[in-house]
């Protein structure tokens, strides 16, 4: 008969193993929920992105999902170089802290960063050339994903003109 030292003591109110299989749960289910197309893509990692506004400030959200991970009270900045140029665009926060699953070893990150509202209309995929993502020792290099686009990614009420973006 096999048995395991992890269930027996979750068994026994070992709060840690606990803890640590309800985590593990709750970062799973968000990876299996997270819809949409990727949007970006490095060695080791996918990121998905979109468009937001709230009482008038305009976000670029972003969900990182691989092997990326971070605890810091130092935000993150991300580097757009499009075509014709190039965005610096800080987070929103700047505690930033990665939700760890140790039955797949991933991870995911939730980073929103401040956009103006004049550089909006430059974040589509076919503007786009890459990104790079760092924050305290971390800095990943992201290649834009060819081909399907996430239909929820537009623009409409965020620019004047409320075109959806390419792909759509």
């Amino acid at each position: 008969m096999k048995f395991s030292l992890k269930k027996l003591r979750a068994t026994l109110g070992a709060t840690k193993t606990i803890d640590e299989s309800q985590t593990d749960t709750y970062t799973e289910d968000i990876i299996n929920d997270v819809e949409g197309v990727p949007f970006a893509i490095s060695k080791t990692n996918v990121m998905y992105a979109g468009l937001s506004e709230l009482a008038g400030y305009h976000y670029f959200k972003t969900i990182i999902i691989g092997t990326f991970q971070i605890n810091t009270f130092n935000g993150a900045t991300l580097l757009v170089n499009g075509n014709d140029f190039k965005l610096e665009l800080q987070s929103d926060m700047v505690e930033l802290q990665s939700e760890t699953s140790n039955g797949s070893h991933r991870s995911i990150t939730r980073i929103d960063f401040e956009i103006d509202s004049a550089d909006v209309s430059k974040i589509t995929k076919a503007s786009i050339e890459s990104m790079t993502l760092s924050s305290k020792k971390n800095r990943i290099e992201f290649s834009i994903i060819e081909g399907g686009y996430d239909e929820g990614l537009t623009n409409a009420g965020l620019t004047d003109e409320a075109e959806p973006l390419e792909g759509e």
